[in-house]
């Protein structure tokens, strides 16, 4: 049975954990790999995520709208094209060390909220959740989709799950 558009990839000669030292040895697994944040245990993609909220406050939180549009449209081009090319470095396609794509999805879901930092921790929680659960269609996609477009999409529906409860939450409080 065909599950869908997917690629194989050779795995190059590392173990399934990745060193500080391999990510350094090319530029897209240090942006696949959130700086090392991936690297992180346990749970690369919740530390993945820290790194997108602390980015996001330092870097874009008080940018103009255009230049978080154009960021967040860039880093997801970026993303899809990291990812793939970490992932085949892996012998992985969605390597539990590649975070590139929690960490645009997240800055996707604070470009949209309220920029409180209670929002944002409702935000954070939310999307971990999401994320981890992967409720349909995010299981969906993440099942069938195996390259560099695929493992940021599935986070982006992520994303979208926590954004849609959030905009649920403000209808029925106001």
């Amino acid at each position: 049975m065909d599950k869908g558009p997917h690629l194989t990839f050779m795995a190059s000669n590392i173990s399934q954990n990745p060193s500080f030292f391999w990510m350094l040895h090319h530029p897209a697994r240090l942006i696949a790999l959130g700086l090392g944040s991936g690297l992180l245990r346990p749970a690369p993609g919740t530390w993945g995520t820290v790194l997108a909220w602390l980015s996001w406050g330092l870097l874009l939180q008080e940018q103009s709208f255009l230049v978080q549009a154009s960021a967040l449209t860039l880093a997801f081009v970026l993303g899809i094209k990291v990812c793939h090319i970490t992932g085949k470095h892996l012998g992985a396609a969605d390597h539990s060390t590649i975070v590139m794509d929690e960490i645009v999805a997240f800055w996707l879901v604070l470009w949209l909220i309220p920029s409180t930092l209670l929002a944002q921790g409702y935000a954070f929680i939310l999307f971990r959740l999401f994320d981890i659960l992967k409720p349909q269609p995010i299981r969906f996609f993440d099942n069938r989709w195996k390259h560099g477009f695929g493992v940021m999409f599935d986070d982006i529906l992520a994303g979208f799950y926590t954004l849609l409860v959030f905009a649920i939450g403000q209808r029925l409080l106001t």
